[in-house]
């Protein structure tokens, strides 16, 4: 058998992991939310259950991985005790792997795009009302729409196809320091503008009474929600650099510098966004009318605003791709551990599969404008999205929590042994109890308030509806977890 490939160094784990780690909302959700929820006051609650939400979840999914050195396609399979049905959960995580990209990879074509409309300063000859057209019109447009998500995989595909350290490890070290660099360089430039501190104060210093406006309880759940969401567990996306990686140090401690780092990257993607707005008196909204209408708008009344727009989005497009790259190689992966492919015949056939994936959410903005499944104004991205962040997300997170800790799965004992092996932080036999049943009812909780938020506005029928739909996936999860292993006469 052929030995597992391996990272050629820890840097390459640690920031290949960061990479897919960091995406995009960490910056067009993130200093939004902070600013809303009371600033530093929230970020410490952010990171509470970032440490006793996010990070045991991302050790869990390490461990699996380079425990059996296999991906989600066959790592049950591996660890499992005979007799046990946890192998039927590799179909969550590679059916979730697909569904992200097929928004993911669209996305990802629009920060290409955008790179190429700063700095070709086509987005500085702009009135503020023509940069909203401006996004509009190429929502509107499949044609431009499909040609740059078909770049966005032809170039994260590429790097695949290079192979572990010499393309995807080499490569993505280069594009996450860069990230890093740029971020810090348009973070610094954003606190010299006038009246940056007022966006400074907004972002960072505690605003109670803002708590008290939205509620704690609120505050809380979003805290816990964007906690859980921006390591991006739950569908095998780290799993596999976890099988990838060497033994010479402890999981806790890598999985810390990875925690670390993403959320370095969240509060400087606020020093950036926040005070710039301030400083030209446009109010800090989220999601993609933040980054396509708001700070080009921004960028434009800035000195030099054709040049830092172009490195902003150059910043974005290194966050975006680098997520999709780590998706792609699991995705590569489970057709190598499977069906024993070559990595060419498996990047050749997901080229062609993802472009034709991605079609639907790309025309849901055009052609099929008419089709929202989630309520007036939806799109298909939106039911793309809700698929995987609100189901197999947290589904897929407490599977990996259930397999590591019960008896009839892994087990604590081969969980624990794996976590700690190597030089490093350890995890202390007392959190056993914590992960067994604390941290998947946590899980529980973020999986329906994520039903309860989306669909409550839609009246109490639609809303019974999906939340019916929510416990029986849960039943047939812990349905499945429940399958005892079969005794030897």
């Amino acid at each position: 058998m052929k030995e597992r490939d391996k990272f050629g160094s820890r840097l390459g784990f640690i920031l290949v992991s960061a990479g897919c780690a960091v995406g995009l909302g960490n910056v067009w959700k993130f200093p939004y939310i902070c600013g809303q929820n009371g600033g530093a006051a929230f970020i410490l609650i952010y990171l509470v259950f970032l440490t006793i939400l996010g990070l045991p979840i991302l050790i869990s999914e390490f461990a699996v991985g380079r425990g059996s050195r296999f991906g989600a396609a066959k790592a049950y399979e591996k660890l499992e005790p005979e007799g046990t049905k946890w192998h039927h959960f590799k179909w969550f995580s590679i059916f979730g792997n697909y569904l992200l990209m097929m928004f993911y990879t669209m996305v990802g074509g629009w920060m290409l795009f955008y790179i190429y409309r700063s700095a070709s300063g086509r987005l500085a000859s702009m009135s503020t009302d023509e940069v909203g057209t401006a996004f509009s019109d190429m929502l509107a447009s499949p044609g431009a729409m499909v040609g740059w998500m078909i770049l966005a995989v032809l170039i994260a595909f590429g790097i695949c196809a290079l192979g572990l350290q010499g393309g995807m490890e080499k490569i993505m070290k280069v594009m996450m320091s860069i990230l890093i660099i740029l971020i810090v360089i348009l973070a610094i430039h954003s606190l010299v503008l006038p009246n940056a501190m007022e966006g400074v104060k907004f972002y960072l210093v505690p605003n109670l009474d803002a708590i008290k406006s939205r509620g704690l309880g609120a505050v809380v759940f979003d805290a816990m929600t964007h906690a859980f969401f921006t390591l991006s567990v739950g569908i095998g996306a780290m799993e596999i650099f976890g099988s990838y990686q060497k033994r010479e140090h402890s999981l806790p401690g890598e999985a810390t510098n990875i925690v670390i780092l993403d959320t370095f990257v969240a509060l400087m993607a606020g020093f950036i966004i926040i005070p710039a707005c301030f400083a030209y008196g446009v109010q800090p909204d989220a999601g993609p009318s933040l980054l396509f209408i708001t700070l080009p708008n921004v960028f434009n009344n800035m000195a030099g605003g054709r040049i830092w727009g172009t490195c902003f989005f150059i910043f974005m497009s290194f966050a975006a791709l680098s997520t999709i790259i780590a998706v792609f190689e699991n995705i590569i992966s489970f057709y190598m551990d499977m069906g024993g492919w070559s990595r060419k015949k498996a990047v050749i056939f997901n080229i062609v599969l993802i472009i034709a994936l991605s079609l639907p959410a790309v025309l849901g903005f055009n052609l099929l404008s008419g089709f929202q499944p989630m309520g007036a104004g939806s799109s298909v991205m939106d039911l793309e999205d809700f698929l995987v962040s609100y189901n197999l997300l947290p589904l897929g997170s407490m599977i990996f929590v259930l397999f590591c800790v019960k008896k009839n799965g892994w087990g604590w004992e081969n969980f624990r042994k794996e976590a700690n092996d190597g030089k490093g932080l350890k995890i202390s036999n007392k959190l056993q109890f914590y992960m067994t049943y604390i941290l998947p009812a946590i899980i529980v909780i973020v999986y329906l308030k994520g039903y309860y938020d989306t669909f409550a506005k839609m009246g109490p029928k639609v809303l019974a509806g999906w939340m019916t739909f929510a416990a029986v996936l849960l039943a047939i999860i812990f349905g499945l977890s429940s399958v005892k292993k079969k005794t030897k006469k």
